[in-house]
């Protein structure tokens, strides 16, 4: 074993002599610091191994067939929780590196693995980039059976199952695959199994790996899974009847299949009123439709249809661009790369420094460049009102996609104008349409249409009267609830 590990100085090795089961046996103890509970080990292992030699119950058998020994360690000696019987060696290193402990006995082919996990990991916190204002405030850890556990103290029901296996041939990444038996749609977990036994890869170190795996469509700007760090949310699409995949070693987790309406959806809106939380999703989209489409309406309507502005906001653009030597174009641009490089330099900085840089230099730049006429005010304040509305967008795989549609956009309005605006919106429907998600179309409720899904989509009804769940996740069963609530008297 110690030539297998690389006789690394990290691996324990405590050997000892036991006369359990009446028989003297040499035995040797392996587990790597750090990765165990020594104060557990010598509990239930060490203590139960050295104060065995009273008992000579079976002595005779025990003595002629070592496995009878190991059963009879396993069953009437060690006192771990989790103890199973290991036979090959490259089992016993895998074990080794996970954290269990493994003991060989003098005479016997085999080993017992003993599950002494602990380490070291973050404590449950709140959710760093999905902002909670009402609802459960944890957050995923980079401890696997944390977020497993979290979830479960959500759904407090068997018929949550969870599937491990290990993924890369060098890393050993524990993955999980969780989903509710019953609602989970067979085919699609299927799927999702398929896909990853098809990872053939040295190592996985977060969930975009596995992502990238596994999405459908690899050519395109939007996310077909949806990834989160909040265990309610997960919690909720399990209910759903999706399926969610946690990985060791990062506090994500990944939900398939996804919508594109899922991605403008929060998990506050199920926490608020439905009055509240439909009037939040309209702005969602509002926003949406700011932040991908403003800047390039700006160009179009300044370079090629001036006629459809009013003659004194016409008069005032004109004055304000009177001195600047670039065409709409090119003062967009300029601004957008620039506050998205602004925005980068403030999301890497030192977060004391960063959030005071990003505001510093956006308004000193800014400034600078109207004064010095490179930029005209209104550009300003265009770049400013596309910023802001693309915070609205909750998903941050989203809001990417959005501003990179952002610039494609400015180029069709900067040489078609509108009509290579419209154009692209064309493209850009006809493109959504055609993603898939595990089988899903994308735009699923919306294309194609599915009217009974249409009261969690732009609007978001009250949860008594959303008595199905989404069609298109669960068909085995769609009924969340017999029948609509009613008011007593009614």
């Amino acid at each position: 074993m110690k030539q297998r590990l690389g006789d690394s100085d990290d691996l324990i090795v405590r050997e000892l002599q036991s006369r359990a089961g009446g028989v003297r046996k040499g035995m040797a103890l392996l587990f790597i610091d750090g990765l165990t509970e020594e104060k557990a080990i010598q509990q239930f292992i060490i203590e139960p191994l050295l104060q065995a030699g009273t008992d000579t119950a079976g002595s005779a058998d025990n003595n002629e067939d070592p496995a009878k020994l190991l059963d009879y360690l396993n069953q009437s000696v060690l006192t771990a929780g989790q103890v199973t019987k290991v036979d090959k060696l490259e089992n016993a290193a895998d074990a080794l590196i996970n954290g269990n402990v493994i003991l060989f006995v003098e005479g016997c082919a085999a080993a017992l693995q003993m599950s002494m996990i602990s380490w070291e990991h973050r404590a449950v916190n709140e959710p760093a980039n999905q902002s909670v204002i009402r609802g459960p405030k944890e957050a995923f850890t980079e401890n696997i059976r944390v977020n497993t556990a979290l979830i479960r103290r959500i759904i407090k029901n068997p018929s949550v199952i969870l599937k491990n296996q290990q993924i890369g041939k060098v890393t050993k990444t524990n993955v999980s695959v969780m989903y509710v038996k019953g609602i989970a749609d067979e085919t699609a977990l299927q799927e999702v199994n398929k896909r990853l036994s098809l990872i053939d890869t040295d190592a996985i170190l977060e969930s975009g790996y596995i992502e990238e795996y596994i999405q459908d469509e690899t050519v395109t700007l939007y996310p077909t899974v949806q990834n989160t760090e909040r265990p309610d949310v997960v919690a909720a699409a399990l209910l759903e009847g999706r399926i969610a995949i946690l990985i060791e070693g990062t506090p994500h987790a990944l939900i398939v299949p996804a919508l594109f309406v899922q991605f403008l959806q929060s998990a506050e809106d199920y926490y608020q009123r439905a009055d509240i939380s439909s009037l939040l999703r309209i702005l969602r989209y509002f926003g949406l439709f700011i932040a991908a489409l403003v800047p390039a309406l700006y160009i179009a309507i300044t370079t090629f249809h001036q006629e459809m502005l009013p003659t004194q906001l016409l008069i005032s653009l004109a004055a304000q661009r009177e001195g600047v030597p670039f065409p709409a174009f090119i003062e967009a641009l300029i601004m957008e790369a620039t506050y998205e490089i602004l925005r980068e330099a403030g999301i890497r900085m030192p977060r004391a420094v960063g959030q005071a840089v990003s505001i510093v230099g956006t308004l000193v730049i800014g400034q600078a460049a109207v004064e010095a006429g490179i930029i005209s005010a209104s550009m300003i304040i265009v770049v400013s009102i596309t910023a802001i509305s693309n915070y609205v967008i909750p998903e941050f795989d989203m809001s990417i996609a959005v501003r990179i549609t952002r610039f494609l956009f400015m180029g069709l309005a900067a040489a078609f104008g509108m009509y290579g605006i419209f154009i692209g919106m064309l493209a850009l429907l006809l493109h959504l349409c055609s993603l898939r998600s595990f089988g899903v179309p994308y735009m699923a409720p919306v294309g194609p249409l599915t009217i009974q899904d249409q009261k969690d989509v732009l609007v978001r009804a009250p949860h008594p009267l959303m008595t199905r769940r989404p069609s298109m996740f669960s068909k085995l069963n769609p009924i969340r609830q017999r029948k609509a609530v009613r008011k007593s008297g009614q």
